[in-house]
């Protein structure tokens, strides 16, 4: 939650800061303070998947958290846009290091019996953290920008400080080695010998591709919803934006929760459950998309708010399970970091293509073309992946 919330919430916060920092004013500048996040965060990710299977886990989840907080807590000390830049910079590069981490280290911890359903537990403190980032301007119209950013950066902070004696490493699931859970562990190899692997395994391509093509929508979603909102419904943005995020937030909380759920009991009969599940999920998206882009009522775009939202909390909670059905425990974080990368690159790419069809008047056929593309990823991941384990243990 920490993790959304506080990169999020400088987007927001942009009327408040601009009075102060007179160089946020251009749009360019801010887009630029907004672009370094994503680009070094996403070059960030592969390499923090390796350091996360080669490290302790406990601290560099710690250590991520202890930094993007600090640096929370130091933007309340800007001046002028170079510092901002900076920090931002540093922002992407100390996030980049959690996930990765933090989804290896619960699929170490859980079976192929809560597996999904735990990650879905942790994917809701994303959603959470999204939809709070969009109250920063609330918040800080209310108090200040400064005191908001102190406020958060504090938290999290003090929170490292408590994960340093509850959180615990685990490098292996230890169980019965007769158990479909067993996993061996060692821990080897040389630096990139993970990527290697990885880049080798067809099934990974695969699960990449599936991946890629829903983050574009995704990334969509979440950056043009609430305009979408605000102009469909006729209301302002501040109006707008809360709605359009706790939307998106509470389908998706509901979605990854039964997407969890379902994923775990169905996979104990059937070594494609996971997949089934994400294609359902996935498939939901695609009338959601259709909605967006032609809906006109409110019952139009709240519906596909819901739907999107709904669908892709099931996808999200069984992208990591998934992997783990075809990647051995050693490198998952290495191939999350990876899906990462890959990800928040094709959000970049997305946001500026949808904003020229924007520009031109047909942002309603840019949607179409989405909801198109995951239709033939759904196809791709539904003819393809064929686990033959719960639990991928080959080297």
């Amino acid at each position: 939650m920490l993790n959304y919330m506080d990169r999020q919430m400088l987007s927001t916060m942009k009327p408040s800061m601009q009075l102060d920092i007179a160089e946020l004013q251009s749009a360019t500048n801010f887009g630029y303070l907004m672009a370094v996040f994503l680009w070094v965060y996403g070059f960030m990710s592969p390499i923090s998947g390796i350091i996360a299977d080669k490290l302790n886990r406990k601290w560099l989840i710690i250590g991520s958290l202890f930094v993007w907080s600090a640096v929370t807590f130091a933007m309340a000390y800007a001046t002028n846009f170079n510092q901002l830049y900076v920090l931002r910079a540093v922002m992407g590069l100390s996030e980049a290091l959690y996930l990765p981490a933090g989804l290896s280290l619960i699929a170490d911890f859980h079976g192929t019996k809560t597996r999904s359903l735990a990650i879905g537990i942790h994917m809701t403190g994303l959603y959470m953290g999204q939809a709070l980032g969009g109250f920063g301007a609330t918040i800080a119209s209310a108090y200040s920008w400064q005191q908001t950013f102190h406020t958060f950066g504090l938290i999290g902070i003090l929170y490292a400080l408590v994960l340093i004696f509850f959180l615990k490493e685990k490098k292996s699931f230890v169980a019965d080695s007769g158990s479909e859970d067993f996993i061996p562990l060692k821990i080897k190899a040389s630096l990139f010998k993970g990527i290697g692997l990885l880049l080798s395994n067809v099934a990974f391509w695969v699960i990449l591709f599936y991946f890629a093509i829903p983050s574009l929508p995704g990334w969509a979603v979440k950056n043009w919803l609430p305009t979408l909102f605000a102009e469909t419904l006729n209301i302002d943005m501040a109006t707008a934006g809360p709605f359009s995020t706790v939307a998106i937030a509470t389908s998706s909380f509901l979605g990854v929760i039964l997407g969890g759920l379902l994923s775990d009991r169905w996979v104990q009969k059937n070594l494609r459950g996971r997949i089934y599940t994400s294609a359902i999920g996935l498939s939901l998206t695609i009338p959601a998309l259709l909605l967006i882009g032609y809906g006109h009522t409110f019952f139009h775009v709240v519906g596909a708010a819901v739907c999107f939202g709904f669908g892709f909390g099931m996808f999200d909670a069984n992208n990591m399970p998934i992997l783990c059905q075809f990647v051995s425990a050693k490198y998952r974080a290495t191939a999350y970091g990876l899906m990462n990368m890959v990800g928040v690159f094709s959000g970049a790419l997305i946001t500026d293509v949808l904003g020229k069809y924007s520009e031109a008047g047909t942002l309603a056929e840019g949607f179409v073309m989405l909801a198109g593309m995951v239709a033939m990823a759904l196809v791709v991941q539904l003819y393809f992946l064929r686990p033959k384990q719960n639990d991928f243990t080959d080297e």
